[in-house]
């Protein structure tokens, strides 16, 4: 059953209200480098403005899974302030890349997301990537290859316009499409996970043009290589 975009978006200001409160929740400005505070997490209900975001989707548990494989095969883990220091500089570099593309870069707790627009990214209707999204793509392969103490979600996201299950099809496909590009020039396939939320994950209405653009997108959430417990 799909969930109304009116819950969808109090869930999205919900969970980046919670993160702000514990260890913040902003964004650097994708074309002045600025920190600001998305309109989502202040409640304003339409997240078309730079930097919204839904964040980290696969669950807890694949996550420490692909996490351990990781550090078990050579990438050591981080731990305590090394943590924080670690995520402030790749998410500094990313910053510097990313100026003036149309990625935002947004900081939830020690998670990194990189909001990538359809007006950059892919056609409409489509999973084959826009020659102009080449050079963007490459710009974070530079970093994700320099920081590789950190996993890499690859999330597929659009508008509500078409079916579900069309929709759902489209955000896996456009997920593995980048996800593919990064693996070809060179990113450890391992240290990529590809998932698709069809239009569960709106970060504004759907009911503008605007809105429905501000959907269609993909977003690279970057968690850091932790020891999980036990």
């Amino acid at each position: 059953m799909t969930i109304s975009s009116g819950r969808q978006l109090a869930w999205v200001g919900l969970a980046c209200a919670v993160s702000m409160a514990v260890s913040g929740c902003y964004t650097e400005n994708a074309y002045t480098g600025e920190r600001q505070y998305s309109d989502t997490a202040k409640g304003a209900g339409i997240g078309a403005a730079v930097g919204a975001v839904v964040g980290l989707l696969t669950g807890g548990d694949a996550a420490a899974h692909r996490k351990n494989a990781l550090i078990g095969a050579g990438i050591g883990a981080l731990a305590g302030g090394a943590v924080g220091n670690y995520m402030d500089r790749q998410q500094g570099e990313l910053r510097a890349q990313l100026r003036g593309t149309g990625v935002s870069v947004t900081r939830m707790g020690d998670n990194i997301t990189l909001n990538m627009p359809s007006n950059i990214t892919f056609a409409t209707n489509s999973a084959d990537l826009n020659a102009s999204f080449f050079r963007v793509l490459d710009s974070v392969d530079i970093v994700l290859k320099k920081y590789e103490k950190t996993l890499v979600e690859v999330a597929g996201h659009t508008d509500n316009v078409g079916s579900d299950q069309a929709n759902q099809a489209l955000s896996e496909r456009r997920a593995n499409t980048v996800a593919q590009y990064l693996q070809a020039h060179g990113l450890r396939s391992d240290r990529l996970i590809t998932v698709g939320a069809g239009e569960t994950r709106p970060v504004a209405t759907n009911d503008t043009p605007e809105g429905r653009q501000a959907n269609r997108r993909v977003e690279l959430t970057l968690t850091p290589l932790t020891q999980s417990p036990g």
